[in-house]
């Protein structure tokens, strides 16, 4: 794992995360349920999350679930965020 950071979930829990995983499967990991779980591929958008602090990146992701607009605002699925430092995000 590249780096381990702490993510928490505003009105929610806090699980670690390496740089490398996807945020949606190191809540999974860690028994945490704060984020809602589908399809794990970037397609269904129940895991859209919405990133109020940190630094990220983001694998591909459905555009009908997260258009450009929304990814300027800070909005992704967890199933396709990968955390470059520690991260706060709110559930959808």
């Amino acid at each position: 794992m590249t780096g381990l950071y702490q993510i928490r979930v505003v009105g929610g829990g806090e699980f670690t995360c390496g740089g490398d995983e996807r945020v949606l499967l190191a809540m999974e990991r860690c028994g945490a349920g704060d984020i809602g779980v589908g399809c794990r591929g970037g397609g269904c958008g129940i895991c859209r999350v919405k990133v109020v602090e940190g630094d990220y990146r983001t694998g591909k992701m459905s555009a009908a679930k997260v258009s450009d607009s929304d990814l300027q605002a800070g909005y992704a699925l967890a199933c396709r965020l990968f955390p470059a430092g520690n991260l706060v995000i709110a559930v959808e």
